[in-house]
């Protein structure tokens, strides 16, 4: 395949124990930014499934799934068992812990930190230019750990969205959320808090119990 040949040299790339890669995908792949370090290093135990592309310059740890047609940029650090599934894309100088687990059709942005745990669902935009093209201030918002982002849901610049915090799908959230908290709207607004959530749709004790989150 051509895209071979814009592969960083073997020696960089480190693939751990047990790894399963996809024939189509690409591992290591060479960015044409200028970065200080191009090694790859990807843990034991992956999977990376088919059009997948793992760019140089990435850590990952232990147990990492994608589905298709996922893309890993450069420069980014990211924990054990991060799942990642179909068309998602993390960008360049990203922080990701583990146990992270990214839907469908997600983008995130550079610059972006997210702590172990969080969940995103189909379809999350993560913005990290509060002024398009002034790249020289980019930094994506800060997701802490075990927040849950429902589906379709915009995250803007500079914001956290705080420990446990539960953001309703289709909201536009331009403001900080802080922990333990459900947020929803466009723009988001707080709501409530999480354990005020009643059980719904056949659930006979409460989604998020206090002693789940505390």
């Amino acid at each position: 395949m051509p895209e071979r040949a814009h592969c960083i040299a073997a020696e960089l790339i480190k693939i751990g124990e047990g790894c399963d890669v996809h024939p189509s995908a690409i591992v290591g792949y060479k960015t044409g930014r200028r970065i200080a370090d191009f090694r790859l290093v990807l843990g034991p135990g992956a999977t990376v499934r088919s059009g997948t592309v793992i760019y140089g310059g990435t850590t990952i740890g232990a147990g990492l799934q994608t589905g298709h047609n996922v893309v890993i940029r450069e420069e980014n650090r990211i924990g054990d068992h991060l799942q990642i599934w179909n068309n998602s894309t993390i960008d360049y100088g990203c922080v990701i812990g583990s146990n992270v687990k990214i839907h469908c059709g997600c983008y995130i942005a550079q610059f972006t930190t997210i702590e172990d745990e969080v969940f995103m669902a189909p379809g999350v935009m993560v913005a990290n230019d509060p002024f398009p093209i002034h790249t020289d201030i980019m930094r994506g918002p800060t997701i802490k750990r075990r927040a849950r982002i429902g589906v379709n849901v915009t995250l803007m610049p500079y914001i956290t969205i705080g420990e446990n915090a539960l953001i309703g799908g289709g909201s536009v959230v331009t403001k900080d959320v802080p922990p333990n908290m459900v947020a929803y709207g466009s723009p988001a607004r707080v709501v409530k808090s999480i354990h005020d959530l009643e059980p719904k749709h056949g659930l006979t004790e409460p989604p998020y119990p206090r002693d789940e989150v505390l």
